[in-house]
């Protein structure tokens, strides 16, 4: 068993139970969800606090596992904190700053483009709604990110039925192995 912590964290609204988080967090215990007060309408001072509240009860090693606007909440807390982030699973950015983007977020825009100080893989879908390929491919290359495209699933979450996610979770296997090494 490795020493290293996974922190799921879940796109606005929470990932219900046909979501691959949640599939994964049922196999494996062990894989924390880092919960946020408010899901509909979030806000990022309040999204990265408790990001960080989560990461500092433990100096082991962390991988995240962001999904849509948490990919987001990545990028902003790697701007301000450091900590023992030793990877990151990036899946289904949104762009937050694309117009058609749903109202409610506050403090999401704008995206960082700066180099993640850590490893990190984007996973998007090449008919995903919320962001285009080509967005994401810049994603990717401004975060120092490898960029892996899984097909065609639209936005990667619970409607595409992913269930377990095995390609995913191979690329999780990736970085949390790499992070036990460091």
């Amino acid at each position: 068993m490795t020493d290293v912590r996974v922190l799921l964290l879940p796109g606005r609204g929470n990932s219900g139970e046909r979501h691959w988080q949640s599939h994964w967090q049922k196999r494996q215990p062990q894989y924390r969800r880092v919960l946020q007060q408010e899901w509909s309408t979030p806000e990022r001072a309040d999204w990265v606090a408790a990001l960080q509240a989560v990461i500092e009860e433990d100096d082991r090693p962390v991988v995240l596992v962001a999904h849509s606007l948490s990919v987001s909440l990545v990028v902003h807390w790697a701007q301000r904190h450091v900590g023992p982030v030793k990877g990151a699973l990036l899946v289904a950015p949104s762009d937050v700053e694309a117009p058609d983007y749903p109202a409610g977020t506050r403090g999401f825009t704008p995206i960082p483009l700066q180099t993640l100080p850590f490893p990190s893989v984007v996973v998007t879908s090449t008919n995903d709604p919320k962001v285009s390929l080509a967005r994401a491919e810049q994603f990717a290359s401004a975060w120092g990110a490898r960029l892996e495209v899984a097909g065609a699933h639209g936005h990667l979450g619970a409607d595409a039925n992913l269930a377990d996610w095995p390609f995913g979770h191979d690329l999780l296997d990736e970085l949390v192995r790499n992070a036990a090494k460091t």
